[in-house]
């Protein structure tokens, strides 16, 4: 009597086992691969959508114009430890401008009210087909200055200028 029951049990849990695990399918494989089949057509008949990229609602950004101008790492335009930023980070002394780094206004830093960050991403235009795009906040300037970026370059580079209407775009 209680072998009956201990095969009942077992018998009982290899078939909920078999189940669990599809062993018991009703579907031979013949009949699966028919099925996959008719998937994958499926997903060669499918549309494209109705509208095109430029109809589909791109998300807006909220834009800021500032005026820009381009800096150095040097004492003379920086502290005393001018390879050095505000947040820590290091400049590369053979190559500053390949970091995409820009310093901001202290009235635009959140330390100060403002609403960047060190780290946000900001997307820039207005400044030249060579300087427009994405930037890194990584440096605050001097306190006197107000509602401006500078974007860092190294000596070598021969930027240099100061742009007014500059469109900056918090990415982050």
């Amino acid at each position: 009597m209680f072998r009956t029951k201990l095969f009942a049990a077992a018998f009982s849990i290899l078939v909920a086992v078999a189940e669990e695990f599809s062993l018991f399918n009703e579907a031979s494989p013949a009949q699966a691969t028919e099925q996959q089949d008719a998937q994958d057509e499926t997903i060669w008949k499918l549309k494209a959508p109705e509208r095109t990229i430029t109809e589909i609602e791109q998300p807006t950004l909220e834009t800021m114009t500032v005026s820009a101008s381009v800096y150095f790492p040097v004492p003379g335009q920086t502290d005393s430890t001018p390879f050095i930023t505000a947040d820590g980070s290091r400049i590369n002394k053979e190559n500053p401008k390949k970091h995409r780094w820009i310093a901001v206004s202290r009235d635009l830093h959140s330390r100060w009210g403002g609403e960047i960050s060190y780290g946000d991403s900001l997307q820039v235009t207005g400044l030249s087909n060579e300087l427009d795009g994405l930037y890194i906040v990584r440096d605050v300037m001097n306190r006197r200055i107000r509602n401006r970026i500078d974007i860092l370059v190294g000596k070598d580079d021969k930027v240099m200028g100061f742009w007014d209407d500059v469109q900056i775009s918090k990415l982050n």
